[in-house]
């Protein structure tokens, strides 16, 4: 049974949809959590986890908005002394094609999901730090993982978040801060009007939230990105694949074109530990011996 007991939690995105159900199990499970969102629902919910019996307080504001998010977490310290975890799941949708979508939308897509995680992360950081102890969850999507049509702006921004996942994941291993992605499939107020109301009824949001719950649990892992919805749960991997080295013949595009079949067969493919390992496979093909991690 994972416990909670004693760890404080801020989980953005929170009034409704999957982060209620977020907050609400952390809370189930013991933790007091800080209740992030724009409206009215922060209350709501921080509300209604409060008459089960839980601790919790609501704190409106954009994740966005750097300074308030600064706050929120300063407030949280004075209140509770520590932030133990914090899950990044505020978003919003702008969808267009890409030929009829202003940079206007874009750019705001990419300051919600993207600059909204930094933000609040930033805030976190140096806390879990001093404490060695921090459990991150960012939100992901198939839409950035695989690409979705549409959505270009999300794609890119819910991509750009496994990318910060890998990186703090490697930065934050000693202070034990432990970074992962989810990638949900949920019902919720950006699925309306895309799938049908049979589908969407089984795409209930607290079905995702067990495996965040896993993921900021004291056993969780770190750099996995689980992707979760309708009770099934999946990991995706980006991976590199054991490819060719050009020795004898040019060195040419017209010879990678030739041998394309050879270069991404997926036969002995890996999941590099970090960007490093890029570096070293291509030296040790050219005939280099190369060191196991990057220089400092």
């Amino acid at each position: 049974m994972i416990d909670l007991q004693g760890r404080v939690a801020i989980v953005t995105g929170a009034g409704g949809g999957l982060g209620r159900s977020h907050a609400r199990l952390l809370a189930q499970r013991g933790a007091r959590v800080v209740v992030n969102d724009l409206g009215e629902g922060a209350e709501t919910v921080a509300r209604e986890i409060v008459d089960a019996g839980g601790q919790a307080w609501a704190a409106q504001g954009s994740v966005a908005d750097a300074g308030r998010m600064q706050a929120i977490v300063d407030d949280t310290l004075n209140a509770w002394g520590r932030v133990d975890i914090l899950v990044n799941n505020a978003g919003i949708l702008r969808d267009k094609t890409f030929a009829k979508m202003s940079l206007d939308d874009f750019k705001l897509v990419v300051d919600v999901h993207l600059m909204g995680a930094v933000n609040c992360t930033k805030a976190v950081w140096d806390a879990m730090r001093e404490q060695n102890y921090g459990r991150i969850v960012m939100t992901t999507s198939s839409s950035g993982l695989y690409g979705n049509f549409g959505q270009s702006n999300y794609s890119a921004a819910k991509l750009a978040l496994v990318g910060l996942m890998q990186t703090l994941a490697l930065e934050g291993a000693r202070y034990d801060i432990r970074v992962n992605c989810i990638a949900p499939t949920a019902a919720t107020q950006m699925m309306e009007g895309i799938l049908p109301a049979e589908q969407l009824a089984m795409l209930r949001p607290e079905l995702v939230s067990p495996a965040v719950l896993a993921l900021v649990s004291d056993a969780a892992p770190t750099r996995a990105i689980v992707c979760a919805g309708a009770g099934g749960f999946e990991i995706a991997n980006i991976t590199l694949s054991e490819g060719i080295y050009i020795a004898d013949e040019p060195r040419s595009a017209e010879t990678l074109l030739a041998r394309w079949a050879e270069l991404t067969d997926r036969r002995g493919e890996t999941v590099p530990d970090q960007g490093w390992a890029q570096y070293r496979r291509e030296l040790e093909k050219a005939g280099f011996v190369a060191p196991e991690t990057a220089p400092a």
